[in-house]
């Protein structure tokens, strides 16, 4: 009886150890897949996995995932819901006319959620304008897109008076301050907010007749004068009131800024970009492509906006890089960050949605699915252009999962290795432990 039993168990440990070992094996391939197959799609493609990825947010939303990110930073409510309105705009924007009509429906929907007292109860109506730069910069952007979705003899004419009332708020607001950078909290100031605000006035000129032409010229020019003395690329938290530099550039915000600048002024977002590729994009233990949150050479903390800082890179900063790289024609970089992603994030998919990190941080999937989807919208696509990355990027990740997929073998093959029909044993090698064998051969 007793010798029964142990066989029993012996044979379920042996076959408990051979379902394991498939596991690994099959984590090591379809890792080693995520890395090779195009996570990214050209201007006019869907961007793999990037509906499924919205299906998921909305369910989330629906759930009250903005309340829940409220809780996690100041703007948690406002860019979970933004961020979903502004993929499905480029989505949108990539499809023919007539296949718009999902994209519209969910952008409006989006859309209706900032302007409410809930989207609108971080921010302060004392600001100029109102609610602040922030807030009134990505919302008319957002409405913006609405109407870019729309032919120009469809547009509804509510939208259209309010996308043209906030513009020209934004340009008076603009236009009278001494510094080019508008405050979005009171006594606080970010230049990436505000690039935001003037990516929406060249896009009201294109989609209206021009007003603001000047007003962006002066931005620029003033931008120009502020920027960072160390890096040269545009600060990422100045004084209030002169708009001079209180703290220097910063991944988390210059991954960002990009996404807009392109549409601002294509040759002056092409300097800053390359700028900020060369001190910015790093290959931390030489595993991919990804990006610090301070330049090369320096240090420092990870807050609110960087997020927790692994060998001084930046998660988020890296996600929106994805999109800055998509805008400027940049395929090489994109193309790894999105793969890398694709590994790193541990994405679950089903038939009907798509989650990364299991679904824990909803406004992860927010900024991956909106960095994925990435096109200008005011500027003509950027023909590929791909600074140097080396092709060879992928090879030790790929060398890591080969490493992980034969591990659960290796033992079962040295011990064939010792028992086939005329092998002796190996000169100084210690014997195999009899369990190990029991459990990958059985008994003998």
């Amino acid at each position: 009886m007793c010798g029964e039993g142990t066989t029993a168990s012996r044979t379920v440990l042996r076959w408990s150890y051979a379902f394991l070992a498939v596991v690994v094996t099959a984590a090591g391939v379809s890792g080693g897949v995520r890395l090779i197959v195009p996570a990214v799609a050209g201007p006019t493609a869907d961007p793999p996995g990037v509906r499924r990825q919205l299906a998921f947010l909305r369910a989330q939303l629906d759930d009250g995932a903005g309340t829940a990110a409220q809780q996690l930073f100041p703007e948690g409510y406002f860019f979970l819901h933004a961020l979903y309105g502004l993929s499905w705009v480029d989505l949108g924007r990539r499809a023919a006319e007539e296949d718009r009509g999902t994209a519209l429906r969910e952008a409006r929907w989006a859309l209706d959620r900032l302007d409410s007292p809930v989207g609108r109860e971080p921010f302060s109506p004392e600001l100029a304008p109102s609610y602040g730069v922030f807030y009134r910069g990505w919302t008319n952007w957002l409405r913006g897109g609405v109407l870019s979705l729309q032919t120009a003899r469809s547009r509804d004419p509510v939208e259209l008076t309010r996308f043209a009332e906030d513009a020209a708020a934004l340009a008076a607001a603009f236009d009278a301050a001494e510094s080019p950078y508008l405050p979005a909290y009171p006594g606080q100031a970010w230049p990436v907010d505000s690039t935001v605000a003037i990516a929406s006035l060249r896009l009201h000129d294109t989609l209206l007749p021009a007003r603001f032409g000047g007003t962006v010229e002066r931005w620029l020019s003033g931008v120009r004068q502020r920027l960072d003395p160390e890096t040269g690329l545009l600060p990422h938290r100045v004084d209030p009131a002169s708009g001079a530099p209180a703290e220097g550039a910063r991944g988390s915000s210059q991954s960002m800024i990009l996404r807009f600048l392109v549409d601002i002024d294509p040759a002056f977002a092409r300097a800053q970009y390359l700028g900020f590729r060369e001190r910015f994009v790093a290959t931390p233990l030489g595993l991919g492509p990804a990006v610090r949150e301070y330049p090369a050479g320096t240090s420092g903390q990870g807050d609110v906006d960087s997020g927790p800082l692994l060998l001084g890179i930046s998660l988020s900063a890296t996600v929106v890089t994805l999109g800055a790289a998509q805008v400027q024609g940049d395929a090489a970089l994109a193309g790894a960050l999105a793969n890398y992603g694709e590994l790193a994030g541990v994405p679950v998919t089903t038939p009907w949605s798509k989650r990364y990190a299991f679904g824990a941080m909803p406004i992860g999937d927010a900024f991956l699915a909106w960095s994925k989807a990435a096109r200008p919208w005011v500027a003509e696509q950027v023909a590929e252009q791909s600074p140097s990355i080396s092709r060879w990027w992928r090879m030790p990740l790929l060398c890591l999962l080969a490493l992980l997929g034969a591990a659960p073998w290796l033992p079962a093959l040295r011990a064939r290795r010792r028992h086939r029909p005329g092998a002796g044993p190996v000169p100084g090698a210690d014997p195999v432990p009899p369990s190990a064998e029991q459990l990958l051969q059985g008994d003998r």
